[in-house]
């Protein structure tokens, strides 16, 4: 029994085995994750809503062009060209209501703004 453990098919296929086991653990792990954020009833909102991009650019102008630049070019904070592109709207709503990335502030728009806003960056 020992010699068979030792015989390098079998270790090759257990290590195979459980590589497929952790990336499958992983992906479940992240559904669940992305599941949990689509469920949000401030996201469910704002997806819901059709966004008005003029009003998303003067939002953005008024803050968020001090440190992504005023066509969203990047200066502090990085480009944000063709950042629907890049990320969700769902990761888009919590990044920017998160601030998961410092120096960025946490903000709260309400769910209409937040939907102009998206529309906007849409547009970049």
């Amino acid at each position: 029994m020992d010699n068979q453990l030792a015989q390098p098919g079998i270790v090759v296929r257990r290590i195979t085995l459980m590589v497929i086991a952790l990336l499958l653990a992983i992906g479940v792990f992240i559904l669940g994750i992305h599941l949990i954020q689509v469920s949000d009833p401030y996201v469910q909102n704002v997806l819901s809503l059709k966004g008005n991009s003029g009003q998303g650019r003067a939002m953005f102008q008024i803050n968020c062009a001090g440190c992504h630049g005023f066509e969203g070019n990047g200066q502090v904070g990085p480009s944000l060209q063709h950042v629907s592109k890049r990320k969700s709207k769902v990761d888009l709503i919590h990044q920017v209501t998160g601030g998961n990335t410092p120096p960025m502030p946490k903000f709260q728009p309400n769910p209409q703004e937040m939907a102009d806003l998206l529309s906007y960056l849409k547009e970049l």
